[in-house]
């Protein structure tokens, strides 16, 4: 392959990577939502003991909930009112793929219309509801576990 058909290849490839992320994005009513590598590598340094999940049980109903939705589904009663649905914590897939900094960050920073919430929680807070929105997930994968254990 001659130098000039290698770089149309590649930019073949690069344009249906583009293109293959648009459309998952499109399909899952999302657009890519960027977070800096040094964000995703972030541990959480709070435990999700049974206090703290509680706590944070109280903050996910006062600033989550309307858009989330009480079980986390992304069906609060405020949902449809925005173009962007609000992220879905019981798919396990999507939860499983991110990393405790890249929920923290989406948290403190936000992106429209969803509000980052650096200035109106701690530290402490956001991670702590890191943790909770991880529970939704699990609970959402029990049930199938179960069932497909039965004969």
């Amino acid at each position: 392959m001659t130098k000039p058909q290698r770089t149309l290849w590649r930019s073949g490839l690069l344009l249906a990577s583009s293109v293959a992320l648009a459309v998952w994005a499109g399909a899952h009513g999302k657009k890519p939502w960027p977070v800096p590598e040094e964000a995703k590598k972030l541990a959480n340094p709070y435990p999700a003991g049974e206090a703290a999940l509680k706590a944070a049980k109280g903050l996910y109903a006062e600033y989550c909930s309307q858009c989330h939705g009480d079980s986390g589904k992304g069906d609060g009663p405020e949902a449809a009112m925005y173009k962007t649905k609000p992220a879905d914590f019981t798919d396990a897939h999507m939860m499983s793929e991110m990393s405790d900094g890249e929920i923290y960050y989406k948290v403190t920073e936000g992106r429209r219309p969803m509000p980052g919430f650096k200035k109106t929680l701690t530290d402490e807070q956001r991670w702590m509801l890191v943790n909770y929105v991880k529970t939704f997930a699990t609970k959402a994968a029990v049930p199938a576990e179960k069932s497909s254990h039965k004969h």
